[in-house]
């Protein structure tokens, strides 16, 4: 896609990411670990906490947003290893490299991070999305389960282990 650009996601940016999100949700409300009915009721102040705390990036087609990716470091999970949550791109930009250079960024920043391991689940009715992720380096686990707000849509764990930077590196 020509006139793409990879953006980090600012405390600026809040309501942008809002409205993605809430797309997102609606778009494919079977793919994340969330419900549009349950964020809309969000106050501002849970968005800014969000985008303050988190690392989130948005593909922009010119000033339109296409997609979106978070990496989430999850609070019981070991400290060098974080997931790949709220991927998204939209209809129109689907197989035109959005998602790959989504990935790309957020692996880039992960690497930076120091981090072992980023995982991620997919939903096993979606198997577009699992064959991407295997395209760009993922692999299944082994762990499966439920989406917790559609009981009976399993799904399946992918981890990339990431090459860690040696001091020579930085």
């Amino acid at each position: 896609m020509s006139d793409l650009t990879i953006r980090k996601v600012l405390p600026e940016h809040w309501q942008v990411h809002r409205a993605v999100r809430f797309a997102m949700l609606l778009d494919q409300p079977r793919a994340y670990g969330s419900t549009f009915a349950r964020e809309i009721a969000f106050d501002d102040q849970v968005w800014h906490d969000r985008v303050r705390d988190g690392a989130a990036w948005l593909a922009l087609h010119g000033d339109l947003p296409v997609g979106t990716v978070t990496l989430w470091a999850v609070p019981d999970r070991p400290a060098d290893e974080a997931c790949l949550v709220a991927m998204w791109v939209a209809a129109h930009a689907r197989g035109t490299g959005v998602a790959d250079g989504l990935v790309e960024a957020l692996l880039a920043h992960a690497t930076g991070l120091g981090l072992r391991r980023v995982t991620l689940d997919v939903a096993e009715e979606n198997p577009r999305a699992a064959a991407f992720y295997e395209r760009v380096g993922f692999v299944r686990t082994g762990r499966t389960g439920e989406l917790p707000h559609y009981p009976g849509v399993g799904e399946f764990e992918m981890e990339h282990l990431l090459r860690r930077r040696t001091d020579a590196s930085r």
